[in-house]
């Protein structure tokens, strides 16, 4: 993904892994592609533009249009997503056509997502996919923001040790751990770690509630910072998010289950002795 703003090397870094999530995603759906010609156009959607497909982008590129205006240019390997919101009204919605000529290969929407959910590896790459790609337009929106508006930094890394969420903080961002580990402590006791993929920090910014833990890297860590209200956006249009949502809180739950059952053992056989 390209735009026409001065952007730091943390799109390109994040650029870089949301090709790589997409083919990941793709393999693990295993639904063959049906190949699309764009000729080059100057007006309007690409012909054949369908809003119930998705499209990645196998040669050339395509831009995206709003309001007259390049805002972004997906290459090779990037996924086009239907501009469902805008559809309604011409002078919202969002036109993709290619300057050059591109060629796509498409996904019926409706049949890719049905694949997703019934496979939980994909409910995890697709949710990261979502993810990443908000930090994508989050970067884009911050570059073309004037000067004296405030940006938020979306993505950080963190050396072994290094706090990522302290408990007691407010909760103004959620978190989605891009690679490395790190683990969970309440009172600086430890109750679980966090995995490469999962999001944390959900619960305490969707319940506007102070952070109830701490969260500390414990090997090299990247991170994908969201805002809570852009999230709050993301999982109300976005049912895989939520499945990804769950599928995490419950992790979370059974690895506390596990720490509380170690401990009520080793206060056990410290009684006996």
């Amino acid at each position: 993904m390209l735009a026409d703003a001065e952007l730091g090397q943390d799109f390109t870094i994040l650029t870089q892994q949301y090709r790589e999530l997409i083919d990941a995603l793709l393999g693990v759906v295993g639904m063959a592609g049906i190949p699309v010609e764009v000729a080059p156009a100057g007006a309007g959607n690409f012909r054949g533009y369908d809003g119930n497909q998705f499209y990645v982008v196998r040669r050339g590129t395509v831009n995206a249009y709003y309001r007259g205006k390049t805002v972004y240019v997906l290459e090779e390997g990037d996924l086009l997503l239907p501009d469902i919101a805008g559809s309604a009204e011409q002078d919202s919605t969002v036109y993709f056509r290619s300057v050059a000529g591109a060629r796509l290969d498409s996904y019926p929407a409706l049949e890719f997502m049905r694949r997703v959910f019934n496979d939980p590896a994909a409910v995890r790459l697709w949710s990261r996919v979502l993810v990443t790609y908000s930090g994508l337009l989050l970067r884009i929106t911050a570059a073309y923001a004037p000067d004296e508006a405030p940006t938020t930094p979306g993505f950080e890394d963190y050396a072994p040790g290094d706090i990522i969420i302290r408990q007691g903080d407010r909760a103004d961002y959620v978190f989605n751990l891009s690679s490395g580990v790190a683990e969970v402590l309440v009172d600086d006791v430890t109750v679980g770690r966090i995995g490469e993929g999962e999001i944390f920090g959900a619960m305490a910014a969707l319940t506007h509630a102070d952070r109830s833990a701490t969260v500390r890297a414990k090997t090299a860590c990247s991170v994908v910072k969201v805002p809570r209200e852009q999230f709050t956006e993301l999982i109300k249009s976005n049912p895989a998010t939520i499945h990804r949502l769950l599928v995490d809180m419950a992790n979370s739950i059974v690895n506390l289950n596990e720490q509380l059952v170690g401990l009520q053992g080793s206060h056990v056989v410290q009684q006996t002795r």
